[in-house]
């Protein structure tokens, strides 16, 4: 504290000042009020060091994002093109030359498999890795029609049917069942890309979360807590993510089952 008279640095406890020798009786409370209300000032963040480091965190972010979208090496995408692509199309023909063929089963079964089957590959695809999601939806495009028309091919070889659709309702039937397995696919890679975000949300929180207390303080005078700003985005990634991921699931089921429904 200060002495009020000659304004000398007097301790706590001193009632009389050893500069002026004046009393201080009187002024302690004040003198205690003012240095209690410097104490509040210095606690108060600094905003210039707030937005230095934003800018900080900003750095982290870009450079973090930077290093999951860095484009793999030649090998690496041709090794998930074959495990991803060619792995569930080989398994989609397998399948349907042991139940349509080998088996002579309903063709239900074989549509009920060919939604589930390309699911988990597109969980595991974006699960382990952030990726562009544009060349991936070419590949399941590929994926689903190549499907399709293996299947017709396995099949003339044996009933010695054309392998290409005759008819609109046979060209309706082939692209409602590549869109069957296209979905599913998507679904999947969907899911990944949600339990992606989870396994790097607390990664994420550490970095992000002083730029919210500088948000909630800036917009919301302290009114607004970082953990509610934080909750409120995680809600929202999460339960739009899975909303769309159950859309998709949904658009699966009824194009890949929509012959079967009203019969």
């Amino acid at each position: 504290m200060q002495c009020p008279y000659c304004l000398s640095e007097v301790t706590e406890e001193a009632f009389v000042c050893k500069v002026c020798t004046r009393d201080l009786y009187l002024f302690k409370p004040m003198m205690a009020k003012v240095a209690e209300l410097e104490k509040q000032l210095e606690d108060i963040p600094n905003h210039a060091a707030y937005e230095n480091r934003i800018s900080e965190l900003e750095s982290l972010l870009d450079e973090q994002i930077k290093k999951h979208a860095e484009p793999r090496g030649l090998g690496k995408s041709l090794a998930d093109i074959a495990v991803y692509l060619l792995v569930p199309l080989m398994l989609l023909l397998v399948a349907h030359g042991l139940i349509t063929i080998v088996y002579d089963a309903k063709i239900i079964y074989l549509r009920i498999i060919s939604m589930i089957l390309p699911l988990p590959f597109g969980y595991f695809l974006f699960k382990t890795y952030q990726r562009n999601l544009f060349p991936w939806f070419m590949g399941v495009v590929f994926l689903a029609i190549a499907s399709v028309i293996g299947m017709s091919w396995m099949t003339s070889l044996i009933d010695h049917t054309p392998i290409w659709p005759q008819s609109t309702f046979e060209w309706r039937e082939v692209l409602e069942y590549s869109a069957s397995i296209a979905f599913s696919f998507l679904t999947g890679m969907l899911l990944g890309g949600v339990a992606f975000a989870s396994k790097q949300r607390h990664r994420k929180a550490i970095m992000i979360n002083p730029l919210l207390k500088a948000l909630a303080l800036g917009l919301g005078e302290g009114r607004v807590s970082p953990s509610t700003l934080y909750g409120a985005m995680k809600k929202l990634h999460e339960y739009g993510g899975m909303a769309i991921a159950f859309g998709t699931t949904a658009v699966s089921i009824y194009t890949g089952l929509k012959g079967f429904i009203g019969n």
